[in-house]
């Protein structure tokens, strides 16, 4: 596979519930020479911080019920601290860095997406992107998934299986919780001022915006596939 026309990472980033699992899972059933030559991406691999920060809930209700005291989250399982987020992306830069460590031609092979949510609330994307890796920033990319919070709330709801709530595709939150995490997002400050660059610790990244409050993914058809060829394309171009 040509290493030049694939991404080494993708960034996925939005609101909780606007469809980043599922253009993921759209990605994942397309073959992969449809997949190089339609949306830039190699066989990949995900880093996401949902799986790391449910680990923590569960470790949290293990300690609990042996008489100890929880780590991580409160009895209402909300982090005790506001550094715990921070912790999240350090973790996501140390996995990358043991892919990288593993197999020096990673990208020969692979593309990266790294996906993660942050409200306004505990900092923000701002906060989020200071804590990437410069091994990241030095090959990324990022697409946003544009929703309304009303969008969010509402698929939010619709996707939540209380008897799977650690599944990537069926996890939810209360609405709530939702509102008072995410109901307040500062995607349109952090790419104020530039329609084709994000600046990240000094260093200028392309982005997009993937337009969905139609909700395209959730049917994963071929409106999600067209208007993820055009959204990819015009990030490949950006970054190429």
């Amino acid at each position: 596979m040509p290493q030049n026309n694939t991404f080494k990472i993708i960034l996925l980033i939005a609101r909780p519930a606007a469809g980043k699992s599922e253009i993921i899972d759209y990605l994942r059933r397309t073959p992969l020479s449809e997949r190089v030559e339609r949306f830039h991406i190699a066989k990949f691999e995900e880093i996401d911080d949902f799986s790391m920060l449910w680990t923590w809930f569960e470790e949290d209700r293990i300690l609990e019920a042996l008489g100890h005291p929880r780590l991580h989250t409160d009895e209402n399982v909300n982090f005790k601290y506001t550094h715990l987020w921070d912790v999240l992306i350090e973790r996501i830069s140390l996995e990358y860095a043991k892919k990288l460590r593993d197999d020096p031609d990673y990208h020969a092979k692979y593309t990266t997406i790294i996906e993660f949510a942050r409200g306004a609330e505990h900092g923000g994307f701002a906060r989020a992107f200071e804590h990437l890796s410069a091994e990241i920033l030095d090959k990324l990319a990022v697409m946003y998934v544009n929703v309304p919070w009303e969008e969010s709330l509402r698929k939010n709801r619709q996707r939540y299986n209380p008897d799977r709530p650690d599944s990537i595709l069926e996890h939810g939150l209360p609405d709530k919780k939702l509102e008072e995490l995410y109901r307040e997002v500062d995607w349109e400050e952090v790419s104020a001022g530039d329609e084709e660059y994000l600046t990240i610790q000094g260093i200028r990244v392309p982005y997009v915006v993937f337009e969905n409050e139609d909700d395209v993914t959730t049917g994963r058809g071929e409106a999600l596939g067209q208007r993820l060829e055009e959204t990819l394309e015009r990030l490949w171009g950006l970054g190429n």
